[in-house]
C-alpha cells in the first residue's frame, strides 16, 4: 500500500485551523505532512528567516491516519522566494533546523542556477501567473540527475478561473520539458476544504499532462525520494573528511629512515 505525502502545508499561528487542517489530511490518507514555512528573500535589509515553531506548541496530539494504526508523521519544510542569487546562502546554519528545503526561483538565471548549484530538495513552479521564462531541458535534466525534485501545487487552481488557466499552461509545459518525472504534487493551502484525496490529486494531474503512473509518484514515491534527498543533504553537509597518508619513508618501529640526497651528474 503506497504512503501518501502532501509537502506543501502553509504555516498558520492559528492553531485551530492547523490542528484541522492536519485532521483533514489524516482523514484523507496522507500519512506524512510538511508544514511550509515561506520566506522572502531581501538584499538590502537583513531579514532573518524564521525558526520552525515546536510541534508540541501547535498541537497537543496528532490524528490518526485513516486506514492506519499510527498518527500522522508532520515535517518542517523552507521555502524561499529567490529573486537574487544572494537570497540563497548554501550551507547556511539556519536551514539545518527545517527537514526539506526548497526555492521558488523568479527569473530564468536563478531557475538554471537553482537546477544546477542549489543544494536544495524542491524547486517550487509558480502557478499563479504567468512565468517570465521558459523551461529548457538543460537545467532541467540537470536537476533530476542531482535527484532534485519539482513541485507544483493545485489548489490554486480548485479557487480561481484564471489560476487555473495559468496552473495547467505552466505545469504542462514543465511536464512536456520533464517528460513527466521528478514532480511531485502539493496542495499549497492552509484552508481544510481545498485539500484533496490522494487519487483525486492523481485524476486532476492527469489533466496536467502526467500519466496515470507519474501522478501516483507525484503523491507517493517522488515525495519519498525528497525526504531521502533531504535526510542525506543534512547527513553530508559540514562533514569533512580527514585523510592521514600514511609516509612510507616512515617504519613503524624505530627512528625514522634518512632521507637520501640527490646527487647530480658530473
Amino acid at each position: 500500500m503506497s504512503l501518501f505525502m502532501d509537502l506543501n502545508l502553509p504555516f498558520t499561528a492559528d492553531k485551530k485551523r492547523l490542528k484541522t487542517l492536519l485532521e483533514t489530511a489524516a482523514h484523507l490518507g496522507f500519512s506524512t505532512v510538511a508544514i511550509n514555512y515561506f520566506h522572502e528573500g531581501q538584499s538590502k535589509g537583513k531579514k532573518e528567516i524564521p525558526k520552525p515553531t515546536p510541534l508540541a506548541q501547535l498541537v497537543d496530539e496528532l490524528p490518526i491516519v485513516q486506514g492506519k494504526s499510527r498518527p500522522i508523521k508532520v515535517l518542517n519544510r523552507l521555502t524561499i522566494l529567490v529573486s537574487d542569487a544572494s537570497h540563497f546562502r548554501h550551507n547556511a546554519a539556519e536551514y539545518r533546523a527545517y527537514d526539506i528545503l526548497a526555492v521558488q526561483p523568479t527569473t530564468e538565471k536563478l531557475f538554471h542556477a537553482a537546477c544546477m548549484t542549489f543544494d536544495v530538495d524542491i524547486i517550487c513552479i509558480t502557478v499563479t501567473e504567468r512565468l517570465p521564462f521558459f523551461f529548457k531541458r538543460a537545467p532541467i535534466n540537470g536537476a533530476r540527475e542531482r535527484g532534485v525534485m519539482f513541485e507544483v501545487c493545485y489548489a490554486a487552481a480548485i479557487r480561481d478561473s484564471t489560476m487555473r488557466r495559468y496552473t495547467l499552461t505552466n505545469t504542462l509545459a514543465l511536464v512536456e520539458r520533464n517528460k513527466g518525472k521528478n514532480i511531485i504534487v502539493s496542495s499549497g493551502t492552509d484552508k481544510p476544504l481545498e485539500l484533496r484525496g490522494p487519487y483525486d490529486i492523481t485524476n486532476l494531474a492527469q489533466l496536467f499532462g502526467m500519466s496515470e503512473v507519474e501522478a501516483k509518484d507525484g503523491v507517493s514515491s517522488n515525495c519519498r525520494s525528497v525526504l531521502l534527498h533531504a535526510e542525506t543533504r543534512k547527513t553530508a553537509c559540514g562533514i569533512i573528511y580527514t585523510v592521514k597518508t600514511p609516509n612510507d619513508s616512515q617504519p613503524k618501529d624505530g627512528p625514522p629512515l634518512a632521507k637520501k640526497q640527490k646527487t647530480s651528474a658530473s
